[in-house]
């Protein structure tokens, strides 16, 4: 650079954006704002993509540099909402472009203790991305324009893009959608954002992309079904409902009257009023479970269009039989059949107890009991390798020590009076126990 020439400002902003100081950086960052809103307000003075991508490399640095996480959280909604300072699409198009490819380019020099936040930061632009859509009406041509954007540079082969960014953005499309939309989108609006996963699922090579495209979009929609159809239930009812109220407005004016002329019931002198706690956790478990707008879809059509993907030649044979499942679960959902998920958690509960049943025999290697040739012969005959029956065993209490007994042999009916040997052994064991005590 020659010597007494001013840098650009592009330049200038990157370099106060990656200062030491913190109020040098949110300095820069309020002058950035204000920046890129005067100078696209200008016909002929939009931004080139060289100099977004120094703009974003000094935004980078900021976020690198910030530290406390409540912080961290407000300067990347700082950050992400710059999107809005643009005044023409293609502009935040640019923007959103040259954020993608900061991100693939520096990935690789994130440490471990500095991936969260910018994981926070990638969840923040894709759902102010998002929301510049939602302002646009959501207009079908500026959809395909960000679908277009995002699958390009972070999906396609060429892109050079890291593992973690392709899986973290895979898992978070979806549910940021979600937040945003699924109070305004339509089926057939849904589907078109969801078309560009299922035709790159259809050829992709990347068994990452399958995967994650699998389970974290086309698996998510059967699993959230229930959910969806409760909540277009509640819309219709709701819409239903307020007909039969305006209907109504008579009936609820006296019944307004009478409560105001019911005088209010007095409680005893020093008694406090409290709320139920029954009612309260019933409430609180009904604010868990009312999670908010689902996505709506038409399974049927979500179907018919993986099938059209999947069952051309140049499906690679893998992905195929991986859709085909995917697509017989949109079928039975089409059909009004719903995934039964006891079956998984039966089996889960099943690996947990046989997990504690092997912990619990390896505890009982170590203890070590007097026994005879006969009586070690009893107790292994009456081994059963039933989990049920075991733990009914390792239940009865020795009443005189205080503990637990070791396991014998159940007693069959009809059965003859045990041997002497047997015997002498129970005695041994009682006049031991004193003395154990």
């Amino acid at each position: 650079m020659v010597p007494g020439v001013p840098l650009p400002p592009e330049i200038q902003l990157a370099q106060r954006l990656a200062g030491n100081e913190q109020v040098t950086r949110d300095r820069a960052v309020r002058k950035l704002r204000k920046y890129i809103v005067a100078r696209t307000q200008r016909a002929s003075g939009g931004f080139t993509p060289d100099e977004l991508l120094k703009v974003w490399k000094g935004l980078f640095y900021c976020m690198w540099m910030q530290d406390k996480p409540l912080q961290q959280e407000e300067l990347g909604r700082t950050i992400s909402q710059l999107i809005h300072a643009f005044q023409t699409t293609e502009a935040q198009h640019l923007f959103l472009r040259a954020f993608w490819q900061t991100m693939i380019r520096e990935w690789v020099g994130i440490d471990r203790l500095r991936l969260d936040k910018f994981y926070m930061l990638m969840r923040m632009v894709l759902s102010e991305s998002l929301k510049a859509v939602k302002t646009q009406g959501w207009e079908e041509r500026q959809i395909e324009q960000l679908l277009e954007l995002l699958t390009t540079e972070i999906l396609n082969p060429d892109s050079q893009a890291p593992n973690g960014v392709k899986s973290h953005f895979l898992e978070i499309f979806l549910e940021e959608l979600t937040k945003v939309g699924a109070a305004e989108l339509t089926a057939d609006q849904n589907l078109q954002f969801i078309d560009p996963f299922c035709r790159i699922a259809a050829h992709t090579k990347d068994s990452l992309v399958l995967n994650k495209i699998t389970r974290s979009i086309l698996e998510t929609i059967v699993e959230q079904a229930p959910l969806a159809i409760e909540d277009l239930m509640n819309e219709l009812d709701a819409q239903s409902g307020e007909g039969e109220v305006s209907g109504d407005d008579a009936e609820s004016s006296e019944g307004e009257q009478e409560l105001q002329d019911t005088p209010p019931r007095k409680l005893p002198a020093g008694s406090v009023h409290r709320a139920d706690p029954e009612a309260v956790k019933e409430q609180a478990w009904d604010d868990e479970e009312n999670t908010g707008p689902v996505l709506q879809f038409d399974y049927e059509a979500v179907a018919n269009r993986l099938f059209q993907l999947a069952s051309r030649q140049s499906t690679p044979s893998q992905n195929r039989k991986r859709l085909y499942k995917v697509i017989q679960k949109l079928r039975d959902l089409a059909g009004g059949i719903f995934p039964e998920n006891e079956i998984s958690e039966k089996a889960c509960k099943k690996l947990l107890e046989g997990r504690r049943e092997r912990k619990k025999k390896k505890k009982r290697l170590p203890r070590l009991e007097p026994q005879n040739d006969k009586g070690s012969e009893t107790e292994a005959s009456s081994a059963d390798p039933s989990p049920g029956i075991k733990r009914k065993r390792s239940g009865r209490m020795d009443e005189k020590a205080g503990r637990r007994g070791p396991p014998g042999k159940r007693r069959k009916p009809n059965a003859r009076a045990k041997g002497a040997g047997v015997q002498q052994l129970k005695q041994k064991r009682k006049r031991a126990l004193p003395s154990e005590k």
